[in-house]
């Protein structure tokens, strides 16, 4: 072979290496698949560091990309859960015709799904949960082989697509919860006969359950719960043979519970709190003998609790709270083997805890708060036996029984123990010393008082202590500075079920009972409300786990301990209304997770650091103090704070004593002197029979000027046929401004009930204070309403300056307020009907339009909420709380003053310019408008993602075409659906974006005016 036949065959022999590598790189990622993935890449704006351009060209080997067989090349997985990825999906997956799985969730990707991503063969498991897709699911839906589907957590929305069924044969789990699917469930998943799981909660869903889907006779889970479906639960569940969980929860089913649960061999699970059922508890349930967790709380149901425990041996988890059962405390509970969590809070028991408990050794969490039982002794005694107890809640039972102090109990395993507001009298006793497992204590609001003993801190691993609202006495002991949990131990907590709810008062009313998990309660200590003294102790800066430390209305002095900054996770720091002396220490500066802090009313002076969080703390934290800052708008300049400075140097001291001592001398003399001159003024006017009437009353009563214009009570109101009234019946009245009076906390202080010696009942606001702008607000209020007298506000009716407190008497209001009666009691909006609102509505409107447009001169209110709305006895509405106010006159348009208000309620534009206006007030009362209309607070963060924010709920359901589902349940009918739109349409109207669309007040009260019931 010659030598120019051997380049030849080189060339050829490179050529096919060459031919052979390219190929073999080229069936490593089909073309297909590859076109496909590049479309993928192109729509993302966040990219996979490993997916970059730069990447190799077998796509088998990138991250997240399964490829099966390897030697074809094709993907048939494609996983990138939790990669934050953004952006949008393209309609390239059609390229994907072999991938089998695909799952994406946890990311940030938005926008609608591409038709494509239903029409692939192959396709088994689509997970798209937790993005933020939105839009509706295609028409179009081809996915044969597909058997998982799960699109929670989204923001998709239209009808359910149910037609999925008719090509998903195979389907096994399908999830659409947390999303915004509306309307009635379309029939059609009947279809899908091989499903396993549904979960439909948390949606906007209505009607009934479709007929179709008690075809499912594989079905083991059905979720429905936090969705609008409605009338009885339909007794064709009985068809579902296999059904192991049925969560039904908070929707509006009424009606009794059918009583198929007989027919299923294999049900553990029912969780059906939060609708509407009454009756009882059907027997196909009671003597189930597979039921494991039975949630029926915050229902009608009624009569007595009727378990057949000896049938019932799987039973474990227990939950009937907030229903109408009555009778006895059931005594067979303990001969459920397996019981350990018992919830019976909020019904009508009598008696006692049965002596029966005693033998109940499986018993670990039970709560029996507001159930009208008694005899708290004889419970602890019985309850004392439970040795594996850990959890025990007894609060708003047992009113001014005693607290036992006996030596006998021993609580071994207890973590959890709760008795709040039951008035109790006593101490805190001994025998919690031998608990030494409590991780959580709450004793609150009731009348026990003592010294806090010192053992209290030798609670291993307590994290949670409550105190508050109690009469206290004495120093805190110093061993709670060094609570291991607090200092440097990781705080948990077990769950006794995760259906289980467990109550934390939110408000100082102690009403307000809002659901939480033990686990979700912050690291607190709170002392607030008592009458402890002495030193705040520098140890506390050791608790660098501590998030809550309230302080507040006791009798605290010394200075603020610097070391306090070494609570780095503290979060909440209340001070307010002690007797502490010093600075603000800078150190607090530090403190990064601070967001309130409050030190009012106490005698601190000095400049407010403007480091750290400080900044964004309002000025009324700092009030009641002689202190200077951003925050406050009278500094006093250096000079006059020099006699309070410990840092005074002793050079000047010795500099200025000679002047001092010559004024001293001065003074004398010249004391003598006007007292010389007086003494002949005198007694001319003695010979003269003249009589100053101010000197006249300063000897009759033999007081200070002060002490003389606070004796007696300014009446407002029928001051003709008014006794005088003076501080001592004022005091009486309230029996010494005993915390049992308090019904509520104002703008700067709190609110007592008083009767006064000719019978009336008032509302008596104790402002307390030494402070010049404490003086000026109360003076400007006292101004205010004493000028203000309308039918619908709240009336001031006297009063009182007494050395540094200032007390305000107001008209008593029998019904509090509407946000309790919309909010916090339990029957308050199925008591409270479309009239009775209606009028409160328009009542308001008119107190609101009298303040605005008819007093002289003209006050804004600046903070309309439905806890400022009061309710006499005939529920007719009264605007109170003008302690926010500021008087205008009556031609200027705004006032610029420090922005106040409350979250849900404040303006948009109020975020812009610190300029409160009329039409300011008119877009908070439309705030309170939804409010009657729907029940729901302005932000509720225990709503799902989108409901939380009222105003932006109402605008979506409107843009949705569905406001019937905006108005509450109980009030809506065709009757007065009407009114209800007309309403709806005014309260849009105050809450207009631009201030000058929304109406004036008496605009507004011409329009409510024309709404009447029945028209």
């Amino acid at each position: 072979m010659g030598v120019h036949e051997c380049w030849v065959m080189v060339f050829v022999l490179l050529f096919l290496f060459q031919a052979q590598f390219f190929s073999s790189q080229n069936l490593t990622c089909n073309q297909s698949d590859w076109i496909a993935l590049q479309g993928f890449m192109s729509n993302l704006t966040t990219k996979l560091e490993t997916w970059s351009a730069n990447s190799s060209a077998d796509c088998c080997q990138w991250e997240g990309i399964t490829c099966d067989p390897p030697s074809s090349g094709r993907v048939i997985k494609l996983e990138l859960s939790r990669k934050r990825l953004s952006g949008k999906l393209s309609d390239s997956f059609s390229g994907f015709d072999q991938l089998k799985t695909l799952n994406l969730s946890h990311n940030f990707l938005t926008g609608s799904l591409p038709l494509s991503l239903f029409h692939l063969p192959n396709l088994e498991q689509l997970d798209l949960s937790y993005n933020e897709f939105s839009g509706q699911i295609p028409e179009s839906i081809n996915l044969p082989a597909i058997q998982f589907l799960e699109l929670s957590s989204n923001s998709l929305d239209g009808s359910l697509p149910s037609h999925i069924c008719v090509n998903s044969t195979r389907i096994r789990v399908l999830s659409f919860e947390v999303n915004y699917f509306s309307g009635n469930i379309p029939p059609g998943l009947g279809a899908c006969s091989s499903l396993e799981q549904l979960s439909l909660g948390m949606n906007s869903l209505t009607g009934g359950i479709a007929e179709d889907i008690f075809q499912l006779q594989n079905l083991s889970l059905f979720e429905l719960r936090n969705n609008n479906f409605g009338g009885e639960l339909s007794p064709g569940i009985a068809n579902l043979s296999e059904l192991v969980r049925l969560d039904v929860s908070s929707n509006n089913f009424s009606g009794e519970i059918p009583d198929v649960f007989g027919r299923f061999s294999s049900f553990r699970y029912l969780v059906a709190h939060s609708n509407q059922f009454s009756g009882g508890i059907p027997s196909s349930l009671s003597n189930s003998p597979t039921i494991s967790l039975l949630n029926l709380r915050n229902n009608s149901l009624e009569g007595p609790i009727v378990l057949n425990c000896s049938a019932m041996v799987a039973l474990n988890s227990l939950d009937l709270a907030t229903n109408k059962f009555s009778g006895p405390v059931p005594d067979n509970l303990p001969l459920c083997r397996q019981l350990e969590n018992i919830n019976l809070a909020k019904n009508k028991f009598s008696g006692q805890v049965p002596e029966s408990f005693r033998e109940f050794h499986s018993l670990s969490y039970i709560s029996f708060s507001n159930s009208s039982i008694r005899n708290l002794s004889s419970a602890l005694h019985i309850l004392n036996q439970c040795r594996n107890l850990t959890t025990l809640v007894l609060t708003l039972n047992f009113p001014d029984e005693t607290l036992p102090d006996g030596p006998d109990l021993h609580f071994e395993k207890l973590k959890v123990l709760v008795i709040a507001n039951c008035k109790l009298k006593g101490s805190i006793p001994l025998w919690l010393r031998n608990s030494t497992a409590l991780q959580l204590l709450d004793l609150s609001w009731n009348h026990l008082a003592g010294e806090i003993p010192p053992w209290i801190g030798s609670f291993t691993d307590m994290f949670y202590l409550d105190l508050s609202n109690n009469s206290f006495t004495g120093e805190i002991p110093k061993s709670l500075t060094e609570l291991p949990s607090l200092i440097y131990r990781d705080i948990s907590l077990e769950e006794p079920s995760p259906d289980f709810p467990f109550f934390m008062k939110r408000n100082e009313s102690a009403r307000g009972l809002q659901y939480n998990q033990i686990w979700s309660f912050p690291p607190t200590l709170d002392f607030g409300l008592n009458f402890l003294r002495g030193p705040i102790w520098p140890e506390f800066g050791n608790l660098k786990k501590l998030h809550v430390f309230d302080l507040k209305l006791n009798n605290f002095s010394g200075p603020i301990p610097e070391n306090l900054s070494g609570m780095t996770s503290l979060e909440i720091l209340d001070l307010s209304h002690n007797d502490l002396s010093g600075t603000i220490p800078p150190s607090l500066q530090s403190l990064t997770f601070l967001s309130i802090f409050n030190i009012a009313y106490n005698r601190l002076y000095g400049k407010i650091p403007s480091g750290g969080q400080f900044p964004t703390f309002s000025s009324s934290s700092f009030e009641g103090n002689n202190l200077c800052g951003e925050h406050w708008s009278h500094c006093q300049d250096a000079t006059s704070t020099t006699s309070k400075d410990p840092d005074v140097s002793p050079k000047r001291s010795r500099r200025n004593r000679d002047v001092i001592i010559g004024m001293v001398v001065g003074i004398f003399f010249g004391t003598v002197f006007v007292l010389g001159i007086m003494l002949v003024i005198v007694l001319r006017m003695n010979n003269r029979n003249e009589v100053d009437p101010e000197k006249e009353d300063l000897d009759s009563n033999d007081k200070d000027p002060e002490e003389t214009g606070s004796r007696l009570v300014v009446l407002f109101q029928n001051m003709e046929t008014c006794k005088e009234l003076s501080i001592h019946e004022l005091l009486k009245s309230t029996n010494d401004f005993d915390q049992a009076n308090i019904i509520g906390c104002g703008g700067f202080g709190l609110v007592y009930r008083g009767i006064l010696p000719d019978g009336r009942k008032v509302a008596i606001k104790r402002l307390s204070g030494d402070c010049g702008q404490m003086d000026r607000e109360f003076h400007a209020e006292v101004e205010a309403l004493s000028r203000a007298q309308h039918p619908n506000l709240v009336h001031l009716q006297g009063y009182c300056m007494h050395k540094s407190d200032r007390l305000l008497i107001y008209s008593y209001m029998e019904n509090g307020s509407l946000d309790y009666w919309l909010h916090e009691k339990v029957d308050g909006p199925s008591s409270f009907d479309w009239e009775t609102r209606l009028q409160i509505a328009q009542g308001a409107a008119r107190g609101l339009a009298y303040l605005h447009q008819s007093c002289e001169p003209h006050i804004l209110h600046r903070d309309i909420k439905s806890s400022n709305i009061l309710l006499d006895e005939n529920f007719k509405a009264h605007l109170a709380d003008f302690g926010l106010a500021r008087l205008i006159l009556p031609y200027d348009t705004h006032v610029t003053t420090d922005l106040v208000g409350t979250l849900g309620y404040i303006p948009p534009e109020y975020g812009q310019a610190s300029v409160a206006t009329y039409k300011g007030d008119v877009y908070s009362f439309g705030v309170v408008l939804l409010e009657l209309l729907t029940s729901r607070r302005p932000m509720d963060m225990c709503k799902p993602k989108g409901c939380r924010d009222l105003i932006s709920w109402v605008i979506h359901m409107k843009m949705e075409n569905k406001v019937s589902e905006v108005f509450d349940p109980f009030i809506y009918d065709k009757q007065h659906e009407k009114e209800m739109l007309q309403v709806l349409d005014i309260a849009c109207l105050c809450l207009s974006e631009s201030p000058k669309v929304r109406p004036t007040t008496q605009q507004l009260v011409s329009c409510l005016d024309k709404v009447n019931v029945g028209s």
